[in-house]
């Protein structure tokens, strides 16, 4: 197997692993709306197969990074979705 192959393959694994953290956070009612919403919206752009896996990573990852600021979000939210950004940091194209 190619060494292209086996990165692609890796990214896609990545970002499914990502995906099933922010479909916890998305169906957590603990958490804050706002927050849950940030979430379904990075799950959609990691849906979007017409981007690369390292664009849909920083596009997801950019949209969680903003709501990280909010001063209400709780630490067991916050946490998981600082676990979401660090998987999707190491996809790279």
């Amino acid at each position: 197997m190619s060494s292209t192959t086996e990165k692609q393959t890796l990214n896609e694994a990545r970002i499914r692993q990502a995906m099933l953290m922010l479909e916890k956070i998305v169906n957590d009612s603990s958490i804050p709306r706002n927050i849950r919403r940030a979430a379904i919206n990075s799950l959609n752009m990691l849906r979007d197969s017409s981007l690369t896996p390292g664009v849909r990573a920083a596009n997801a990852v950019s949209i969680l990074d903003e709501v990280t600021q909010d001063p209400n979000m709780p630490m067991h939210a916050r946490t998981a979705i600082w676990n979401v950004i660090a998987v999707l940091s190491t996809v790279k194209d």
